[in-house]
């Protein structure tokens, strides 16, 4: 343990103390002593309240499990569960219609529609790449992926006809964004500005010009042979780019060699689900990213090629306007930074008793503190123009939770000396009596609400552990076609548009997980642009710019208005539990079910615990590459756990497939130096025993979530 600096009560590591006292302060108008009098203040407070919140949820959870005890749940029983779940408060009683009045909200969020990266805040190159995904090249994006089908034989290096595709591809957006009066893209074989707009000359010598002639933004002269036009359509700028240097360029009768394409319009840089961050050591390195993040000065050395580069935040993109006037236009996405929720405790801090403090509340003070350099002084603007501090605040249950972070983010304002509502609140719906109450929800942050989001993983996680005792679970995969998920879904849209987030905030929607799969992706996912969503998250810069596309051919804006005067979703169709109709599962059927889950428990666990890796693309057991990350981990473990608990499977069969499983993971990563086997010794694997133990005592997990176990095992390596 190293050393702790004593300030006013809490006993503060010296990792996090010096961080705070040399990288932080310095560059604020914060005194030490009021800094950390007022964190102090917060934390004794705060953190036996935050204690009594979790106690609520075990106490709300022990009735419930009684009540499956003492019933059986059915069509019959509905009504009866229905008002068991109001009278003792897990049903709450909902709030008068109401509007939120959040202000000083980034057009990004507000107003424009795009996709959302979400990126482990510790790893900087990955945090780099997605802070400078705001805007994609469409011909890289498309050359790169498999939504171009590859050739049977393509040629080695570039391939001009897949390059041709590309282009091809490409040109038939822009006939579909931004229309000519007459003819396609694909027949100009010259643009040009005139009068303020932007004209064409065809193939066949017509001139023409766009059907919108209000879409020409500006233009940027890059040098005597490279230029480039920006364009706008649903409120996202397209660049075409003019290189006559570049091959691509000079095989285009219209000289154009690329189309960038504004894409990941907001980034979640991410403390929670995607790290492993289990002591102060870790949490400083999160909070160092966030702060070169503020600062602009993040950088990274990548060697590639033999060669080492330094990764940087990309600087403005300067254009002159439509008006003649100088334009500049914003190259980074807007961030937020995304906390823990309110059932960790971290070691970086321990309160007057020696008792580890709330991370949650840790995570508001230092990300705030580091926030508000974009709030005043000469980092102000980095991030947001208008002024605000945006924080997502995962896995609450229920609106007295959502009022309790509300509460800990204007404290922390009072002691910053920020505005009230500086600190901005994402709310994830992602727990089952969140979607219940999420009217609720959004009232007690009305004020500062710029985010909800379904979470379906972490949300049939819950689903799963609420619900333990009322019987088997259907199979993993069939859990997402049940009635639910989507009255869920919808609800979420439904009660944001209700509450008036239109125009104000972002309604999301849920992670891409087949990073290498962009045809699927782009085939399935204006299914989340089409239900009212105006971001949903993808895995990577390149899926940005191809989801992108799907909020050029629909706009939300308009649809929202639309999907306003639908019939909402009704809360009985999310009450209703997904049990298996049957189990008259046969042995193989179990078993590749066990299979299943084990593998993929493994494949995420032993990253976590043996390398640190909060967040990874994981071979499945068909070896397909799934984004895995803490969410499918608590999906998985619960739903063995179920199995246990109902007699579907017996405790060797689970072991069974979990060593079976090790084996293959093990296989799977054979090629990572840093891989340490599972299968050698079965007994002294700590990561093994991780993953047993978060399905064996999976069932008396605080609502089934896998970090307090994750945390324990991580530690005890670090310090083996």
């Amino acid at each position: 343990m190293s050393e702790r600096i004593s300030q006013f009560g809490l006993q503060v590591s010296n990792e996090l103390y010096q961080f705070i006292e040399q990288q932080v302060l310095p560059l604020t108008t914060y005194e030490s002593a009021n800094f950390w009098q007022g964190a102090a203040n917060i934390i004794h407070d705060l953190a036996p309240r935050n204690k009594a919140l979790l106690d609520k949820r075990e106490a709300l959870q022990s009735q419930i499990d009684q009540w499956h005890q003492d019933n059986d749940y059915s069509v019959e029983t509905f009504a009866d569960y229905k008002s068991f779940l109001t009278d003792i408060g897990y049903i709450e009683t909902q709030v008068a219609d109401f509007t939120v009045d959040t202000d000083k909200v980034d057009a990004e969020l507000a107003t424009m529609a795009g996709p959302q990266l979400v990126v482990p805040i510790m790893n900087a190159r990955f945090a780099l790449n997605a802070v400078n995904a705001r805007w994609g090249s469409l011909y890289d994006a498309l050359y790169g992926s498999d939504l171009i089908p590859a050739e049977a034989e393509q040629a080695k290096g570039y391939d001009p006809k897949r390059g041709a595709k590309v282009i091809a591809f490409a040109k038939h957006f822009l006939d579909e964004s931004l229309p000519l009066t007459q003819g396609s893209h694909s027949d100009v074989t010259q643009y040009q500005i005139v009068d303020g707009a932007l004209h064409a000359t065809l193939s066949d010598g017509a001139q023409v010009r766009l059907q919108a002639p209000d879409a020409y933004v500006g233009q940027a002269q890059h040098s005597s042979d490279n230029h480039s036009y920006l364009l706008k359509h649903n409120e996202l700028l397209i660049e075409l780019c003019f290189d006559q240097q570049s091959p691509i360029a000079q095989q285009d009768k219209a000289q154009l060699s690329d189309v960038l394409l504004e894409s990941a319009l907001t980034t979640i840089m991410d403390c929670e689900d995607s790290v492993a961050a289990v002591d102060a050591a870790d949490k400083v390195l999160a909070y160092s990213n966030w702060l070169g993040l503020i600062k602009g000065d993040l950088t990274e050395q990548i060697s590639k090629g033999g060669k080492t580069i330094t990764r940087s935040m990309n600087p403005n993109k300067e254009f002159t306007g439509a008006d003649g006037q100088a334009l500049s236009v914003k190259a980074r996405s807007v961030m937020f930074v995304r906390n823990v929720g309110h059932l960790m405790t971290n070691n970086a801090v321990l309160d007057k008793e020696g008792q580890e403090v709330p991370e949650g509340i840790l995570d508001a003070i230092v990300t705030s503190l580091i926030g508000s350099l974009d709030i005043q002084g000469e980092f102000s603007g980095q991030n947001s123009k208008e002024g605000s501090i945006y924080i997502v605040k995962p896995k609450m249950h229920g609106s007295e939770e959502v009022a309790f972070a509300n509460e800990l983010f204007e404290r922390v304002e009072q002691m910053l000396s920020l505005p009230a509502n500086t600190i901005k609140m994402g709310i994830m719906d992602e727990e089952r009596r969140t979607s219940l109450n999420l009217k609720n929800c959004i009232y007690q942050a009305k004020s500062r609400v710029v985010f909800i989001n379904t979470g379906f993983l972490d949300r049939t996680g819950d689903e799963i552990h609420t619900s333990m005792l009322a019987g088997p679970m259907t199979r993993k995969n069939d859990i997402k076609l049940t009635q639910w998920i989507g009255a869920y879904e919808q609800n979420n849209v439904d009660v944001g548009l209700q509450c008036g987030l239109n125009g104000r905030a972002q309604i999301g929607k849920g992670m891409w997980p087949v990073p290498d799969n962009m045809k699927d992706m782009y085939e399935a996912k204006i299914g989340h642009v089409k239900s009212g969503a105006n971001t949903a998250w993808v895995p990577s810069p390149t899926a940005a710019t191809i989801h992108a596309l799907h909020y050029h051919q629909i706009s939300v804006a308009e649809l929202q208005q639309t999907l306003k005067t639908r019939t909402p979703a009704n809360i009985d169709d999310i009450l209703k539990i997904p049990l298996a109709e049957s189990t008259d599962w046969s042995e193989e059927e179990i078993t590749q079910e066990l299979d299943n889950n084990a593998q993929g428990i493994l494949g995420y666990v032993v990253r976590w615990i043996d390398q640190g890796v909060g967040c990874s693309k994981v071979l499945d057991i068909n070896d397909v590459g799934l984004m895995e990350d803490r969410a499918t981990l608590r999906i998985s473990s619960q739903h063995i756990a179920n199995w246990l608990k109902h007699s579907i499977c017996t405790q060797a069969q689970v072991m069974a497939s979990m060593q079976k499983m090790a084996k293959v993971v093990d296989q799977q990563n054979q090629s990572d130096p840093l891989y340490v086997p599972m299968a050698k010794n079965f007994d002294t694997s700590v990561a093994f025993k991780a993953a047993c133990d978060l399905v064996f005592k999976g069932d008396v997990q605080p609502s089934g979530y896998t970090e307090p176990l994750l945390h324990h095992y991580r530690q005890v390596h670090k310090s083996a």
